[in-house]
C-alpha cells in the first residue's frame, strides 16, 4: 500500500474512467495531438499499476468511444495503431502481475488484424485473479442498452421468453458487463464534468471524480487522491443516511 494511503481507506471495487485530454495536453505543449494519445499510454500504466496495489478488483477505461470514429482520420489510424502496439508491448507484463484483460465493444467494427490481436491479448491473460482490465473500444452507452434490448426482442419472437419477463435484471443480465459489479467510481479527466455516453446503464448508483488534470498528468498520486475521496463519501443507495450507519453498524463496517 503507497505511503500515506492508510488502512482505513475504503476501497472501490470497480473504477472506470473516461481517459479525457491527450489532445489539449498535446495541443498546450505545441505538439500534435498524436503526441497527446501516446503520452497518455503512460498514464494507463501508472493507474493499473496503482490499482494493484490498492486492491482495485476492476478497471474499466474508455479507450475509443463509438463517436471517436468522427475524429481527423489520421488521429483515428493513430488510436488504433497505438491500440495495436500497447496490446503487444503490455501483454507479457499483465500475465505477470495476475491481470486479465477484457474488451467490450463493438469490435465487429475494426480490422481483422486488430480483433485477432484482442482475441490473442484476452486468451494470453485469460487466468489472472488480481485484477480485471476491462477496455471499452468502440464502445457507447446506448449502444449497450440497444443491443441488450435487441437481444431480448429475438428471444420473445422466438418464444423463449415471454414479454412479461423482462425487467431490469433481464436487461442487464445482456450488456456487455453482465456478471460484472457497477462501477463503484467513475472517474472523467480534463476537467470537463459529463459522462459522455459511457456505461449509462451501469452507472446509476456511480459516485462521480471530475480532475481538471489532463490525461497524461493522471499518475498514481492523483489516482489515490480520487480513491481517498471516494473513500469519504457515504453511499446511501436511496436510504437515508441514518438508516446507513445502522446497516453499517449492525453487520461491524
Amino acid at each position: 500500500m503507497p505511503d500515506g494511503e492508510g488502512p482505513q481507506l475504503r476501497v472501490p471495487t470497480h473504477v472506470a474512467i473516461i481517459m479525457d485530454g491527450n489532445g489539449r495536453w498535446a495541443r498546450q505543449r505545441g505538439l500534435p495531438r498524436t503526441q497527446g494519445h501516446r503520452a497518455g499510454a503512460k498514464s494507463v500504466r501508472a493507474v493499473v499499476e496503482q490499482g494493484l496495489r490498492s486492491n482495485v478488483r476492476m478497471l474499466t477505461l474508455f479507450a475509443f468511444s463509438s463517436e471517436n470514429w468522427r475524429r481527423p482520420r489520421a488521429e483515428v489510424n493513430t488510436l488504433l495503431e497505438l491500440f495495436m502496439s500497447t496490446l503487444r508491448a503490455e501483454v507479457n507484463r499483465l500475465v505477470e502481475h495476475d491481470v486479465q484483460l477484457r474488451f467490450i465493444g463493438d469490435l465487429a467494427a475494426f480490422s481483422n488484424k486488430l480483433q485477432s490481436q484482442i482475441a490473442k491479448a484476452e486468451e494470453a491473460t485469460r487466468d489472472g485473479q488480481t485484477l480485471l482490465l476491462q477496455i471499452a473500444a468502440n464502445y457507447g452507452g446506448r449502444w449497450d442498452i440497444t443491443q441488450s434490448v435487441r437481444a431480448l426482442a429475438h428471444e420473445v419472437s422466438e418464444g423463449r421468453l415471454q414479454p412479461d419477463a423482462i425487467d431490469e435484471a433481464a436487461i442487464a443480465a445482456r450488456l456487455s458487463t453482465a456478471g460484472l459489479p457497477e462501477p463503484d467510481l467513475f472517474i472523467r479527466t480534463g476537467g470537463e464534468k459529463r459522462i459522455s455516453n459511457f456505461l449509462l446503464w451501469q452507472s446509476a448508483y456511480t459516485e462521480l471524480y471530475f480532475s481538471d488534470l489532463m490525461w497524461p498528468e493522471f499518475d498514481a498520486d492523483a489516482f489515490v487522491a480520487a480513491l481517498r475521496d471516494f473513500g469519504r463519501r457515504q453511499r446511501r443507495f436511496g436510504l437515508t443516511s441514518e438508516q446507513v450507519t445502522e446497516l453499517a453498524e449492525a453487520y461491524g463496517g
